[in-house]
């Protein structure tokens, strides 16, 4: 199968506690995966029918979200550096690097009232710097930056050959 599915029962997903690793299985799920059980084939045939037109209806009514892996992996990429743990089934089999960091291309720059820099990517999110250290040269619209997590929740951002600044998401 070439799509990886990441299903969840929207209610599970907006209840899910924050330190929840992973929701349950969706029950119409796990009645697909016990079809492969049953040895007799017409009894077999007859289960998954069943089973995948269960599936079919909640994905329809939205009990069920299925999505592919580039559609997770678009997701992680908008909603990195937000504060979102319920999404953490975004991040069922994947590499860990991949959520470590992001490269994304700047859409504009400037310097905001406390003199601390202020960049929006290309995909609409907001990074601010939150430090002091002086920023040599700000980022034009074109230029590739590195987001990367640090230490207790923080993120930093690498401009060129500058050196990082600790930014957030807003």
């Amino acid at each position: 199968m070439t799509k990886l599915l990441l299903a969840a029962a929207m209610t599970t997903l907006m209840a899910a506690p924050a330190f929840a690793a992973e929701p349950a299985e969706p029950a119409v799920i796990a009645a697909l995966k016990a079809c492969r059980a049953i040895t007799a084939d017409a009894e077999r045939l007859a289960c998954y029918d069943k089973a995948t037109q269960s599936v079919t209806k909640a994905q329809e009514s939205g009990e069920v979200i299925i999505i592919d892996k580039q559609a997770a992996r678009a997701a992680r990429r908008q909603a990195f550096g937000l504060e979102l743990p319920t999404l953490s089934i975004l991040e069922k089999g994947v590499d860990k690097a991949e959520t470590e960091k992001l490269q994304s291309v700047v859409k504009s720059a400037r310097i905001d009232g406390e003199q601390r820099l202020v960049v929006t990517l290309e995909d609409g999110a907001v990074w601010r710097q939150i430090d002091d250290t002086p920023v040599g040269k700000p980022p034009k619209a074109g230029d590739t930056i590195e987001v990367r997590k640090a230490s207790m929740g923080s993120y930093m951002m690498k401009i060129g050959s500058q050196p990082a600044i600790r930014v957030r998401r807003s």
